[in-house]
């Protein structure tokens, strides 16, 4: 396939596009590298991939290099309830707007869509029922209202389907030391220990190797998925923050965790996600939070550096 991605050197996509190259697509990502990232230089010697420095907001510049593909993977977004806060007018306008651009400007019938939302769109969930794809939808933060209104419009356009990824975690060639387990973990290797807020608020985990894989297992099913969202994540691991810390703990047994008896977390998640309609596609996760702690420590020993945080 001919497929176009936009943020295709970030989180997700400088794992993404490697294993798409792999399988003989060919690849063309715009990115506008703003965190100086150098992670797709393993890519360059691919002749099937094609890489641009830019803007995905950039109308004349999306125009040109959407012709003649098969696919489009809209990764381009300002991840995150901090990010977001701190830039709101980016947010929009790379979340929303540039999404409905893309809309705009494909060809429905022939060019198809795999959009990545999220599971933050729940918000708030209620205590013991797990949230399904039909569960009212309730965003607390500007990421994630940003997110759900693209969805709308990419399921609406047609030829498309989206995933709502779970909290992702992971060693990554464009590393995040911002996302939960991510963090937890590199505050445990460095500081010992972490102060935690409202420490029974939950969230669904997922591997980014396991993310990128949803794209590629999407792809070879679109057919018979395409139309729908789908919850993506750990089904065994509806977790909250102070179990998360229990788990990093068995693996350094050093890692001290407190619960603050005040203060509050500004972003408000708490929620648990059934992933079952994925699941009866025939999807299936291989990388356990387990795995992704033991993968951190490692990655850890490498880098110590703020420069790999969003926020």
């Amino acid at each position: 396939m001919n497929i176009l991605i936009t943020g295709g050197a970030g989180y997700i996509g400088s794992v993404l596009t490697p294993m798409l190259l792999a399988k003989g697509h060919n690849v063309t990502v715009i990115d506008s590298f703003m965190y100086r990232q150098s992670s797709l230089l393993d890519c360059c010697s691919y002749k099937n991939f094609s890489v641009v420095n830019g803007d995905a907001r950039d109308e004349e510049l999306i125009s040109e290099h959407i012709k003649n593909k098969d696919l489009i993977i809209p990764l381009a977004a300002l991840v995150g309830f901090p990010l977001c806060e701190k830039n709101k007018t980016d947010a929009y306008n790379t979340n929303y707007e540039a999404v409905e651009m893309f809309l705009r400007l494909r060809d429905k019938d022939t060019q198809k869509v795999i959009f990545p939302c999220t599971n933050s769109g729940y918000g708030v969930g209620e205590k013991d029922i797990y949230c399904t794809e039909e569960s009212p939808i309730n965003p607390i933060s500007l990421y994630g209202k940003t997110k759900m209104k693209a969805e709308t419009a990419v399921l609406e356009s047609g030829n498309s389907m989206t995933f709502r990824f779970a909290t992702l975690f992971g060693a990554s060639p464009r590393m995040r030391t911002d996302l939960l387990v991510n963090d937890f973990t590199y505050r445990a290797v460095f500081d010992k220990t972490v102060v935690v807020f409202e420490g029974d608020f939950k969230r669904n985990y997922l591997h980014v190797r396991d993310a990128a894989g949803a794209f590629i297992f999407a792809i070879e099913n679109f057919e018979k998925m395409q139309g729908r969202q789908y919850n993506c994540g750990l089904s065994d691991c509806n977790i909250s923050k102070l179990e998360l810390c229990a788990k990093i703990k068995e693996h350094i047994p050093s890692f001290v965790y407190i619960e603050s008896p005040i203060g509050t977390d500004p972003d408000k998640r708490d929620y648990i996600v059934s992933n079952e309609r994925i699941e009866s596609m025939g999807w299936r996760p291989h990388y356990s939070v387990d795995d992704g702690i033991n993968e951190l420590i490692k990655a850890f020993s490498i880098i110590k550096n703020n420069q790999y945080s969003n926020i």
